[in-house]
């Protein structure tokens, strides 16, 4: 499938790059070092975000020349689409002229482009993207690199995803030796929370609560208000629920201006929480997924919390010795 892309691009010469709304390290990574590596290969490229960059990634290479906006410039005569599940959640209007791209590693993943590069498999799409560079002979620099390890490290969730497994740590060592810095680039992450995230936190932490192996909380836009906070400082905050231990799947509830609820889920491993975003028109990873829903949240989270529970009963029914 990476020769049909190779293909498509050496058929046009000026290209737009993007990803979801909401970019999460791996559509970043993968935009800005995918850019680099079109550029490389001599074409006229630009990354596009309807959201722009997130302050955690705003010191990666090129971040600094997304440009954010809401409509595609007519100039463009092709488009990439990466780590994006349907065309519609890129938020960006204007794609009815260009040759479209898609390059995904989601099992929601969506054969809405011309050409489609769709492999579930993969651990991140910042691994299809690598691939892509070592087809086409370009070089991975050390700014690719470091763009390519941060989608990396964080669509695997620090390695800990199932799915993460020899190649992927091979690929992790592959770009350290291309000049990717481990160090600064798990600490700029990690590290790197603004203090109103760090407040937001303490907010959803009063509010957690627990059902076996299930956990939740959630934040109103009150919270929001008091603790100053952006969209982007409820960015994982679902990880403190699930990393609780005998905490198989967790969800996590913001109240969204309209009154409808952004739902966050995550597991570990033994629930699909794409496959219960999907029936909500959401879509992810299985251990990582999300959707928005109307409330109250009362109502929201018992629409929720019940297909999880069923998913979890299965699964522990499935796991048992007979």
């Amino acid at each position: 499938m990476v020769s049909e892309v190779l293909k498509a691009i050496e058929q046009h010469d000026d290209f737009v790059l993007t990803s979801h709304a909401r970019p999460d390290g791996d559509a970043i990574g993968s935009a800005l070092g995918c850019v680099q590596i079109m550029q490389a290969m001599g074409k006229r490229a630009e990354v596009v975000l309807s959201d722009g960059v997130p302050h955690i990634y705003r010191g990666l290479p090129r971040a600094g020349e997304v440009v954010q906006a809401h409509q595609i410039n007519g100039r463009y005569r092709a488009a990439i689409i990466l780590e994006c599940d349907d065309l519609q959640r890129t938020r960006l209007c204007g794609w009815d002229k260009q040759f479209l791209i898609n390059i995904d590693h989601h099992s929601s993943g969506k054969p809405f482009a011309h050409v489609n590069w769709i492999d579930p498999s993969a651990s991140a799409t910042a691994e299809l993207i690598y691939e892509l560079a070592q087809q086409a002979n370009v070089k991975i620099t050390s700014e690719i690199a470091t763009c390519l390890y941060t989608a990396l490290l964080t669509d695997t969730g620090a390695f800990c995803f199932p799915g993460t497994d020899h190649r992927t740590f091979a690929l992790a060592e592959e770009l350290v030796r291309c000049g990717a810095d481990p160090v600064a680039i798990a600490q700029g992450i990690y590290f790197g929370n603004e203090f109103s995230k760090t407040r937001l936190l303490g907010a959803a932490l009063s509010r957690l609560e627990r059902d076996d192996s299930l956990a939740w909380m959630y934040i109103t836009r009150e919270d929001m208000l008091r603790c100053q906070a952006s969209d982007e400082d409820c960015e994982g905050l679902v990880n403190y629920a699930l990393g609780n231990a005998g905490i198989e799947a967790a969800a996590f509830f913001r109240e969204l201006e309209n009154g409808r609820w952004r739902v966050s889920l995550r597991s570990k491993g033994s629930v699909n929480v794409a496959c219960i975003a999907g029936r909500f028109g959401g879509g992810g990873h299985e251990c990582a997924a999300g959707f928005s829903l109307d409330g109250p949240y009362e109502a929201a989270r018992e629409r929720v919390l019940a297909p999880l529970r069923r998913a979890m009963k299965g699964s522990a029914n499935h796991n048992q010795w007979p």
